[in-house]
């Protein structure tokens, strides 16, 4: 399975609630920091809701 880097590239200052509890569960929740998760369906779902938060890089 592939996977990819996340890594935060903007504040959560202003976020909604929704979308930062879902920054916390891929691992992120303060600038620059990385998390790699497998790409699955549940994954790709939420990386879409925060994806002007986030910066994603495939890693295979």
């Amino acid at each position: 399975m592939t996977k990819v880097k996340l890594t935060q590239v903007k504040s959560m200052i202003g976020s909604t609630e929704r979308q930062k509890s879902t920054l916390k569960s891929l691992g992120l929740g303060k600038m620059h920091r990385s998390s790699e998760k497998d790409a699955c369906r549940e994954i790709l779902g939420m990386v879409e809701k925060v994806k002007h938060l986030v910066k994603v890089e495939e890693i295979k």
